[in-house]
């Protein structure tokens, strides 16, 4: 798993402006992948941010990185709680709730769309996605929009921004440890 990927998929996560992103890739070992989440937690976790691999398949991992502080709070909100209850989470601990989490991605046949909650997602965003079935949003972007359209859009808007200018320092030679913002618990 390189730093490039990481810089690439998880910039917003990384500044503190999102709760988590999500992105694959290639492995040859799996020990591979679980040792570079554990250096990467032994990097940043002190800055509020771990990774974790939501599950495995053939020679990908799903790769989440997240900031659990902010993790905490998204799962603490009614709406959310209502829409895990809905799908079998018992517990709402951020950590139990991940320990749900994968093992819906490894159990369901199609993604588990309450992810979007964990990725920070409005709630409303998430609940019109699973019951529309993705269909009927009122815009697309990092995700499906049912809820306020102009909130998201600028929300776009930042991630992409803060993106493009994430990926354009570590082009220059700007660590990934100068880029992980530090946020406070």
């Amino acid at each position: 798993m390189s730093e490039d990927l990481i810089i690439k998929h998880c910039s917003p996560t990384l500044a503190g402006l999102k709760t988590a992103n999500l992105f694959t890739c290639v492995y040859s070992q799996k020990q591979d992948v679980e040792r570079y989440t554990q250096e990467f937690n032994r990097r940043f976790s002190h800055k509020g941010v771990k990774m974790q691999p939501l599950g495995y398949g053939k020679k990908r991992a799903l790769i989440y990185v997240f900031r659990p502080t902010q993790l905490e709070r998204d799962l603490s909100d009614p709406q959310a709680r209502s829409i895990l209850a809905s799908m079998g989470y018992k517990s709402f601990d951020s950590k139990a709730c991940l320990n749900r989490l994968k093992s819906r991605v490894k159990k369901c046949p199609e993604f588990p769309h309450e992810i979007g909650l964990f990725l920070g997602y409005p709630p409303e965003d998430v609940r019109g996605f699973i019951l529309h079935k993705g269909n009927c949003c009122k815009c697309c972007g990092c995700w499906k929009v049912y809820g306020n359209e102009e909130k998201a859009r600028c929300a776009f808007a930042k991630y992409k921004k803060c993106s493009d200018i994430y990926y354009s320092k570590w082009l220059q030679g700007t660590p990934i440890n100068k880029l992980v913002v530090s946020k406070a618990a």
